[in-house]
């Protein structure tokens, strides 16, 4: 049975590797177009949304037991796979994951921020991963680069997949992506620095370390992937039963803010099932006067609405107001802006 299927499987793989090789833009534009109708599907149905990321974390296991899998083959069906084979597969994986990621923080990044830096990285490997030279020639000839570059993306793809599949907060999935990162990064790392000498055990254990208190350092940095802001407003009226602001402002003078005080406004739109607790922090001329909690729940398209309403302003409130929408984690959504004015 196993022979039979071999004599089946073995031709296509050979034939399909081939093809690749003869026409080399059809594996990125595949890897390009797979990744986009990926963010389509899970941006529109919540139980496919599961699926395809739990199929995004399968393929980076194949990525870490590549060796055992290989010969697991080998033993099963009888046959070896070319290593042109593993390549173009590890490639369609990178290609892949950065295809269906980049959408989720592209939408979510706050571009006035340092959060431009991490989703400028992403967007610079999904380059990378699309040009050959760049990527074989280039990138994979540079084994630290390489490994920076498939830890960056293994990292993106778990920010994106866990609150989806498990319903974890932002928070709770960003530590839990540094914890898979490190321990899915161990085989590649190990095989740079072998084991053969006994300082290369604290050598490797210092690096892994390194890592993840990298990853954790940057928090800030990072757009929280699955929380974005679908409409925001700073506005002196809500409607409460239809729960829409009233007409937006950008500047109020100060005899008004104080008699009425000033209401924020946000909708945030975030997995269904997940329950996530978000804050409005207001700052004046750059200093925090107020942070105010707000739960929010997932699953509406057009984000779940909520807002905040400050009353009690300093003596002197005239100048540059900001309302920093953050997670639990300190993570980024979005800034409402207004000038205050004597």
């Amino acid at each position: 049975m196993s022979t039979r299927i071999a004599g089946i499987v073995k031709p296509l793989v050979l034939r399909l590797v081939a093809l690749a090789e003869r026409y080399p833009g059809t594996l990125a534009l595949f890897g390009f177009l797979s990744g986009v109708a990926s963010f389509i599907l899970v941006d529109r149905q919540a139980e496919l949304a599961k699926v395809i990321a739990a199929l995004m974390l399968a393929s980076w296991i194949w990525l870490t037991l590549e060796n055992l899998l290989r010969d697991g083959i080998a033993r099963r069906f009888g046959f070896d796979l070319p290593p042109v084979v593993l390549k173009f597969a590890t490639q369609l994986v990178h290609q892949e994951s950065l295809f269906f990621v980049l959408p989720f923080f592209f939408l979510s990044t706050t571009w006035a921020s340092g959060q431009i830096v991490f989703t400028g990285l992403l967007a610079i490997g999904a380059l990378v991963s699309i040009v050959d030279p760049l990527y074989y020639k280039w990138l994979s000839n540079r084994r630290w680069l390489y490994l920076g570059f498939h830890s960056l993306t293994l990292f993106a793809v778990l920010l994106t997949a866990l609150p989806i599949i498990i319903h974890l907060t932002t928070s709770q999935s960003y530590a839990l992506a540094i914890g898979i990162t490190l321990v899915l990064s161990f085989p590649s790392l190990s095989q740079t620095v072998p084991l053969r000498r006994w300082w290369r055990a604290p050598l490797l254990a210092l690096m892994l370390t390194s890592l993840g208190v990298t990853l954790w350092a940057a928090q800030l940095w990072v757009p929280p992937a699955t929380l974005r802001l679908t409409e925001v407003a700073i506005t002196t009226e809500m409607d409460g039963p239809q729960r829409t602001p009233g007409d937006r402002i950008r500047h109020i003078d100060a005899n008004a803010l104080q008699h009425d005080g000033l209401f924020a406004y946000t909708a945030v739109n975030a997995p269904r099932g997940l329950n996530e607790r978000i804050y409005h922090v207001w700052r004046h001329e750059g200093q925090q006067v107020d942070r105010i909690a707000l739960d929010i729940r997932g699953g509406r398209e057009a984000g779940y609405r909520a807002w905040t309403r400050k009353r009690h302003f300093p003596a002197d409130p005239v100048g540059r107001w900001q309302v920093q929408v953050v997670t639990e984690g300190g993570q980024l959504l979005g800034i409402l802006r207004f000038q205050v004015t004597r």
